[in-house]
């Protein structure tokens, strides 16, 4: 089986690496890959450039064997999209792997506004993993899609290569990027909600208006 867990990682922290550890867990899958995208569709400006986190990311991930980085969206042209990615990736594992990608109940509550979404459950199963924020409304695209292809556990992902609909509680650590960017911004240390490498380099490189020099 081979999983993605894609998101801007602006900058990568310890809630992403602990809920890919957590995936890889609960799959039964030896590896997790992280795939940062380019050009997120869905929101603004990122805070860093897709070289910048990319560079993080590789430093949050150095010596983790269960996390491997995936840049090929950073590799194309415009917005990054999901659909293309998966089709990218069915084509190199071939017709019969099992192909997963993650994502959270809030990005998962407008799955239905995503390019070409109809064709994902074509390409790969989707875990949804249960997060605080918004809900798919029930009577909506995305809720029905859950429920009409909703499979019974990890197990049922390993039997087929696409088109099954999992919900996963897990452990969350209550962190986001958007939090950290903005203590950053105040002045404030994120030391101990992102790995202490990924901090150094955020400072040595003034990122998210971070002072460069000083105590750490």
């Amino acid at each position: 089986m081979h999983v993605i867990y894609g998101g801007t990682f602006d900058p990568v922290h310890h809630g992403h690496l602990r809920l890919a550890l957590e995936i890889g867990d609960r799959l039964g899958v030896g590896v997790v890959s992280l795939v940062p995208c380019h050009i997120p569709p869905h929101r603004g400006q990122t805070g860093a450039s897709s070289d910048q986190r990319l560079g993080l990311l590789r430093l949050a991930v150095a010596g983790e064997p269960q996390l491997r980085i995936d840049d090929r969206e950073l590799a194309r042209e415009g917005a990054s999209y999901t659909a293309d990615t998966l089709r990218q990736l069915r084509a190199e594992l071939g017709p019969d792997k099992p192909l997963v990608m993650v994502v959270g109940t809030d990005a998962f509550a407008g799955f239905d506004r995503w390019r070409e979404w109809q064709q994902i459950p074509d390409l790969a199963h989707v875990v949804v993993v249960r997060r605080p924020g918004p809900a798919p409304d029930p009577s909506g695209k995305p809720a029905q899609l859950l429920a009409e292809r909703a499979v019974t556990g990890p197990q049922a992902l390993h039997r087929r290569p696409c088109g099954g609909f999992l919900e996963l509680d897990l452990p969350l650590l209550d962190i986001s990027a958007t939090g950290i960017r903005e203590r950053i911004r105040d002045g404030r240390s994120p030391r101990y909600l992102v790995p202490d490498t990924v901090w150094r380099e955020i400072r040595r490189q003034g990122l998210y208006g971070a002072c460069p020099g000083g105590n750490f």
